[in-house]
């Protein structure tokens, strides 16, 4: 099969992925192998490949927002059979014994594993994955706009439930790419008004088509005070504006696995009055449930941009320079759908 690796990482421009082959993988015990239809392109693959991230082995594969059917299942599988549409996610597995997995909150597994990162992913035609961590898809979407449900859609609804918005507060969300466009929608059919900073002209132009009340630069003050933030954007210069931007009692949820250096924090300005600074880590597989499931429900407007497969190097480009509107997505199998 053929499949994109992390050979040299470094910056996107560089070239760190190299198109490669190697033998299909034979699925394990209660694995199923998916034959791949797309891939979304999500920013922890750009950290992978550029080093933000180290690689947890030479040559792994990335992509964990993969859609496709399975053509071959493990022993012991309960769950899936073959022909089954499903996604693969970025939780690969947990250990299932720590007291984190025993207390429902398996996103701080002590072991866990990650697609794409510990485990190869969907940049390939084949993929492999436990039956027990893969979704069932929503009826109605199409290939391109599920896959960046699997990631961006989840953890961005994770961090809007960390960011502790209340019933009809007001959302601000700092960056406007994949992940924020979706978790804009589920705030905006909760009831939210959400404000939006970013440095894109077309993403400002996308969330206010989505609904959002303003849109504005990545480090403009909101047009009023925020019960709740989420920084999408891994920019970490920009935590002092957000917490100052939130009123007394707001959280600011930091979604990216990635972040800059903060500045320094002023007690007084950034923290006083009982704001909270709080970071996402990955997402517990309910999480996945329940966005899944909401995201059917809203009809969530998913805005993809496809690449083809051949094209994943430069699909990595585009997302470190800001030039993709909304979640970029490779179209590895012939009968992706739309």
């Amino acid at each position: 099969m053929r499949a994109w690796a992390v050979v040299r990482p470094g910056p996107a421009d560089t070239g760190p992925l190299e198109l490669i082959e190697r033998e299909a993988p034979d699925p394990g015990p209660r694995q199923v192998r998916v034959e791949v239809s797309v891939c979304g392109v999500c920013r922890t693959d750009l950290h992978l490949a550029e080093g933000d991230l180290d690689p947890r082995r030479p040559g792994v594969v990335p992509g964990h927002e993969v859609v496709g059917r399975v053509d071959r299942v493990g022993p012991g599988c309960e769950l899936l059979a073959e022909g089954d549409r499903i996604g693969i996610p970025w939780l690969a597995h947990t250990c299932g014994a720590c007291r984190f997995c025993l207390g429902g909150r398996e996103n701080l597994c002590v072991g866990p594993r990650f697609t794409g990162w510990d485990v190869d992913g969907g940049y390939a035609e084949f993929a492999v994955v436990d039956e027990r961590y893969a979704y069932a898809l929503p009826e109605g979407l199409g290939d391109v706009e599920a896959a960046p449900l699997l990631c961006a859609g989840i953890i961005g609804y994770r961090a809007l439930r960390r960011a502790d918005l209340p019933p009809g507060g007001v959302l601000g969300i700092y960056g406007f790419g994949g992940s924020a466009h979706l978790t804009a929608q589920v705030a905006l059919a909760e009831g939210a008004r959400v404000h939006v900073m970013t440095r894109s002209a077309e993403a400002r132009r996308l969330a206010l088509d989505l609904g959002a009340a303003s849109a504005q630069g990545a480090d403009d003050p909101p047009p009023e005070p925020l019960d709740a933030a989420i920084l999408f954007a891994p920019v970490g210069v920009l935590v002092p504006p957000a917490l100052e931007a939130l009123d007394r009692g707001g959280t600011l949820a930091v979604a990216g696995i990635h972040l800059s250096d903060i500045p320094v924090l002023d007690y007084q300005r950034h923290l006083f009055q009982e704001r909270t600074l709080r970071s996402v880590t990955a997402n517990t597989r309910a999480d996945g449930v329940a966005f899944l499931a909401l995201a059917a429900a809203i009809g969530i407007r998913v805005s993809a941009v496809p690449y083809r497969f051949e094209d994943a190097d430069r699909a990595l480009v585009d997302l470190a320079h800001d030039r993709v509107d909304g979640a970029a997505v490779l179209v590895v199998g012939g009968g992706a759908t739309r």
